[in-house]
């Protein structure tokens, strides 16, 4: 058995004379239908993708909610990775993949520890066809702060990108899309926000002190109305980050300003926009003013 090299097919592995009960054993992984990984270590995601990767075609390319999460942004790996191939006359399809056709340039395509990959803008592309507008934002947002994605990428392959399935919600997205953001649900506020009739927030807002020295920064706000927003992660339990939330809030309140923080359980737009525009209306903000002023 141990003769067998580290991934191999089942056909090889019967000719090993392997039952099926030790390829059930803890010893052994089956990657999928046809591939086996014989485990000396645990095997993480990533590696698993690794050794899928080589039953697969070499023009093939991780793509969708796999590539984005391989990116970095705020999406789960689904069970059933998605790969990209060159469309043939017969697409070939796995039981434990999603298969998609697409045509992608050299410019499409990044390698990133060794996995090969749809970059940012054909994965913002891709997942525009799937997310909704407000993690679509999300996505974006997390791919520029991480600088697998430009604006001048962007535009690149969304003017090429005629009558794809998406483009017209990724070209709308496309300009609300933001690197300051430090998370999705300081992306998910922005968006519900900015697609709301209140005032379009500022992102990572600086707040001064008499002096004019940089004292805190929220999340979003409004400078104009001294009113800002701040979401609450679980990071924020921590006794010691506690601590600093305390005295960053106090800084901030110390200046005139009006603090909203916002929870998980608050994440939706209705509650969003209804306590910010209260806010706003506390703050001497009125309906019909400019709303794209700040």
């Amino acid at each position: 058995m141990d003769a067998l090299p580290p991934t191999f097919s089942l056909a090889t592995a019967r000719a090993a004379g392997l039952t099926r009960a030790q390829l059930r054993g803890g010893r052994y992984v089956r990657i999928s239908h046809d591939l086996v990984v014989r485990l000396d270590d645990a095997i993480d995601s990533r590696e698993r993708l690794r050794v899928l990767a080589t039953a697969l075609p070499h023009d093939a390319a991780w793509s969708h909610t796999t590539a984005a999460h391989l990116l970095g942004a705020p999406v789960d790996l689904p069970a059933r990775p998605h790969v990209a191939l060159t469309p043939r006359r017969v697409l070939p399809q796995r039981s434990d993949l999603v298969v998609h056709g697409r045509r992608l340039l050299p410019d499409d395509v990044v390698e990133v520890d060794g996995l090969r990959m749809t970059g940012g803008a054909q994965t913002f592309l891709d997942l525009a066809a799937v997310l909704p507008p407000a993690e679509l934002v999300a996505v974006g947002d997390a791919l520029l702060r991480r600088g697998h994605l430009s604006p001048e990428t962007l535009l690149a392959r969304l003017s090429r990108a005629e009558r794809v399935r998406g483009v017209v919600r990724a070209r709308t997205c496309a300009p609300l899309l933001s690197p300051a953001a430090m998370s999705r649900p300081e992306s998910l506020v922005r968006f519900w926000l900015t697609d709301s009739h209140l005032p379009d927030p500022e992102v990572q807002v600086p707040v001064l002190d008499r002096w004019g020295t940089t004292v805190a920064h929220a999340d979003l706000g409004y400078r104009r109305y001294r009113l800002l927003l701040e979401y609450e992660g679980r990071q924020h339990a921590d006794s010691e980050r506690f601590g600093a939330d305390v005295d960053r809030y106090s800084l901030m309140a110390a200046e005139g300003n009006l603090v909203l923080r916002f929870a998980a359980r608050h994440l939706n737009p209705r509650t969003v926009v209804g306590r910010t525009e209260r806010a706003l209306l506390s703050r001497g903000w009125r309906p019909g003013t400019d709303p794209r002023a700040r």
